[in-house]
């Protein structure tokens, strides 16, 4: 039931069934896991909708307005698979517990303690170990956007403002890759919606406006952290940012139910920091995801850290590459100094034995962190000074490293609390108890004594009272009714002595009851529930110490992180052959030797290295040849290693040199867009199109195929105009792969450049040899390719002859300019005519008979005699 409309009278309900529709009041938006007993209950609308999801059985309960209640439960102990289906189709999730104890009296207590988004997951069991949670809200106001973005599972916060363009909102959440963004209610600009639809799929919430308040948002932001003023961490004057932020800590808050002491800093980003990657060079590239279900993605090959900390960041570093080149000479220094030195294998041996902490923390933070996280933070803590060990032989070669070293700290203060406190493998859940360790503290000890031990106590205190009253018949009995007691025969009564308090008188035999057996039997009737409850209030003080030093362990968490990318980068370079790159202020790429890291990885035989060669006076490369002879795999490699080096990695070639580059734009391949109405050659102008807009001299295009969508004139004439405009007016650096010939000819152009991927054909067997030349190709191949393909033997035959016919009648002559169709382009653009080609019959006999007959002077027989005789030459 998603609304407050149409609800149930709840004076026809039991008491029960009222307190649920209660609570659902609240959270009319989210499913209600609602608890009972070992199950957690959902009905009406939220039981079909969990069914629909889940595939679990729809039973029913109850009544409502005469008609069955729709119910559907889950184990309670088993929830959190079903939960983490639920976030991941979109879905919210109230969890309401049982707070209150069992009286007799009405339904017992309960509560929401948490909410579940797909933006605030914070527990292992819901997320990937590698995946970053980011949470986003979007602020809009006249010209000016803030975006804020927290990854509520880390505690990282940063914000940004900037100017406001649609494109541009596209473009940022395409870098940021929201989980749920969150939405001032007052913007209903559906345009601005569904820019940001076109660019992410994610859940998008709307909050009220007091949210986004910007009188109220700067103290939101001071409580947070603690602080009095905003301008240490650059946020003055960021008003949009600021509400973006305060936003998402209103939401945070309402969703944990808790406070969030983890989130201790915000970082202010500038967009021009990150080489801007739109979705569709994102996917062309297949950077985080393959474009096929069984690829390999870039990530899954050159991810081996060995923390899930250092995966996440590894991760960002590749959908975000920063510009900055002294920032990342310092990350190139870090890598080269582990891979020279030989350090980095000593350090991943230490770090694949460090646990999530980052995550950890934050659970920590919210009070949601179970026995095995501190386990894992103890672990953790234990082998910081493990770490120091192996990096101390790199500290003196480099500047990075020796930050890292200072910001891992020593933690053995709290290694040797968890290790007194917690027991060595603890139990899942606190509730099963048995997690603080003896010796920890008395009175759980004394309380795990009594339950555990409390036979022998009754028989060591039988034997006291037997000897200090001489009775040597008394006896320790119990029973449900009377409890404990000490049992004397009539005739020993009158021995009893004077803290014997009577309890009972049975016909042949008298109860007794002391002091000390009562408060004992307080103690053992009590004690498993009083164990219990004293290890549930060890370990929130234990949780409390912990937070206190909460920020300190967040740095060396991040340090950790950043120290397992840097290994992993030389590991990966060891391992693959990879150099070092070079930054230049010139503008070019320069690559000698290069190779694609994906492609190399995953064939059986040698790579075939290419170089790449683009800079102020070649700006472009036409590239021709044939299907299949690699000209994508040679652009992907090329944008790719260019990639790396910008995420501060070492990268697959014996020599590159580049200049910074503020974007990488691609037009690769062709698909429809049946959702939005779009054929393949509507995207592909709408991709071309979107880069000819936004591509600047210093951005790397890589184009393939344009045109090929539409007729053979109309693609070539487009595909002319876009390399000149690519060429003259944006001047970027381009690579532009294509199977009109007729571009080659540009190659005279300044900044053009012809190069070919060479193909040899023997015996009418194609070879495809993956090199790249300078110079035009010779010819397409087509046929070729199409019987490596598979085509049957009788359609290549068919297509042969039909080439052999096309390529006798047809030839290509160039006409006049074509002043109406792109006269514009022509003129206030590139300056160049477009060369219109047009098709000339070559001239056949039956064409010259009929040139020499003179019609006029024809009698109808003879001109009749000479149809029949034109027609035979014909058949």
């Amino acid at each position: 039931m998603n609304t407050n409309n149409n609800k149930p009278d709840l004076s026809s309900h039991t008491p029960m069934m009222r307190q649920y529709l209660e609570v659902k009041a609240e959270y009319p938006h989210a499913l209600l896991f609602y608890r009972m007993g070992d199950f957690y209950e959902l009905f009406f609308e939220d039981a079909h909708c969990a069914v629909k999801i889940l595939g679990i059985t729809l039973t029913h309960r109850g009544k409502s307005d005469g008609k069955p209640i729709p119910m559907a439960g889950v184990p309670y102990h088993s929830a959190e698979g079903y939960l983490a289906r639920l976030v991941k189709a979109g879905q919210t999730v109230a969890i309401c517990e049982q707070v209150g104890e069992v009286t007799g009296k009405g339904p017992v207590e309960r509560k929401v303690v948490r909410i579940l988004t797909p933006g605030t997951l914070t527990d292992d069991a819901l997320l990937s170990s590698t995946q970053n949670i980011n949470l986003v809200a979007l602020s809009i106001k006249q010209n000016q956007m803030g975006i804020a973005i927290l990854d509520l599972s880390a505690g990282l916060f940063r914000v940004q403002q900037q100017d406001f363009k649609p494109d541009q909102i596209g473009l940022e959440m395409a870098r940021i890759a929201p989980n749920e963004l969150i939405i001032d209610e007052d913007l209903v600009d559906k345009n601005i919606i569904d820019f940001i639809k076109q660019s992410i799929d994610c859940p998008i919430t709307t909050r009220p406006n007091v949210d986004f308040n910007l009188k109220n948002a700067y103290k939101t932001l001071c409580d947070q952290f603690a602080v009095k003023s905003l301008a240490g961490f650059g946020l003055d004057g960021l008003e949009l940012a600021q509400a973006s932020a305060a936003a998402l800590i209103h939401y945070a808050k309402e969703t944990q139910k808790s406070a969030l002491p983890h989130l201790t800093s915000i970082k202010v980003e500038q967009p021009e920091q990150f080489i801007a990657l739109d979705p569709t060079t994102r996917r062309n590239l297949e950077i985080i995801e393959p474009l096929f279900e069984h690829g390999t993605s870039l990530f899954h090959l050159v991810n081996d850290c060995k923390t899930a900390m250092g995966a996440r960041l590894l991760a960002r570093h590749l959908t975000q590459p920063i510009r900055d080149t002294a920032q990342l000479e310092l990350r190139l220094n870090a890598v080269h100094t582990l891979l020279r030195g030989f350090h980095e294998e000593p350090l991943r041996l230490v770090l694949k034995e460090i646990g999530d902490i980052e995550r950890v923390l934050s659970r920590v933070a919210l009070g949601t962190a179970r026995p095995r996280d501190l386990v894992q933070l103890r672990q953790s803590c234990g082998q910081l000074p493990f770490v120091h060990h192996a990096l101390k032989p790199a500290l003196q070669h480099d500047q990075a490293l020796q930050r890292i070293a200072q910001e891992l700290g020593q933690f053995d203060h709290i290694y040797e609390r968890l290790a007194a406190a917690i027991v060595e493998m603890p139990p899942v859940l606190l509730r099963e108890g048995g997690v603080i360790a003896e010796g920890f503290d008395h009175e759980l000890d004394e309380l795990r004594k009594i339950r555990d031990h409390a036979g022998q106590y009754l028989v060591d205190l039988e034997t006291r009272e037997r000897e200090t009253t001489g009775i040597n018949t008394l006896k320790i009995g119990y029973n449900r009714v009377s409890g404990y007691y000490i049992e004397l025969t009539r005739a020993q009564a009158a021995q009893a002595p004077a803290h014997f308090i009577r309890r009972q008188t049975l016909k042949n035999a008298e109860r007794y009851i002391t002091p000390e057996l009562k408060e004992f039997e307080d103690k053992v009737l009590s004690s498993e529930s009083r164990a219990l409850n004293r290890e549930k209030a060890l370990y929130e003080l234990l949780l409390q110490e912990l937070r206190e030093e909460i920020l300190a362990l967040q740095i060396m968490s991040r340090a950790i992180a950043e120290l397992d990318v840097y290994a992993n980068w030389a590991a990966q370079a060891r391992l693959r052959h990879w150099n070092r790159p070079e930054f230049q202020l010139e503008p070019g790429i320069h690559i000698q030797a290069g190779r694609h890291p994906v492609v190399e990885a995953l064939i059986k035989t040698p790579y075939a290295q290419n170089d790449t060669q683009l800079d102020a006076q070649h700006r472009l490369a036409i590239i021709t040849g044939p299907n299949m002879g690699g000209k994508s795999t040679y652009m992907r490699q090329t944008a790719l290693i260019v990639l790396l080096a910008h995420c501060g990695s070492f990268v697959p070639a014996q020599v590159t040199k580049m200049s910074s580059i503020d974007r990488i734009f691609t037009r690769i391949g062709s698909a429809d867009d049946l959702s939005s109405g779009k054929s393949t050659f509507m995207v592909e102008m709408t991709e071309t199109a979107q880069i000819l807009h936004h591509a600047t001299n210093q951005s790397l295009v890589l184009m393939d195929e344009v045109g090929r969508g539409t007729s053979t004139y109309d693609g070539l004439s487009l595909a002319w105009a876009c390399v000149l405009d690519l060429a003259k007016r944006i001047k970027c650096l381009c690579m532009f792969a294509t199977h009109y010939f007729e571009l080659t000819e540009l190659g005279s152009e300044s900044g053009i450049d012809n190069y070919h991927v060479v193909a040899k054909e023997i015996n009418g067997q194609l070879i495809l040899l993956h090199k790249v030349q300078k110079g035009p190709a010779s010819q397409s191949h087509g046929l070729q390719v199409a019987k490596l393909a598979g085509i049957p033997q009788n359609v290549i035959k068919t297509a042969q002859k039909k080439l052999s016919q096309l390529e006798h009648q047809q030839q290509l002559l160039p006409q006049h300019p074509q002043a109406d169709l792109f006269s514009q382009i022509a003129d206030d653009v590139v300056n160049e005519p477009i060369v219109e080609y047009v098709e000339i019959a070559a001239t056949s006999k039956v064409e010259e008979e009929l040139k020499g007959l003179d019609i006029d002077n024809l009698t109808p027989r003879q001109a009749l005699d000479a149809l029949y005789q034109l027609k035979q030459q014909l058949n």
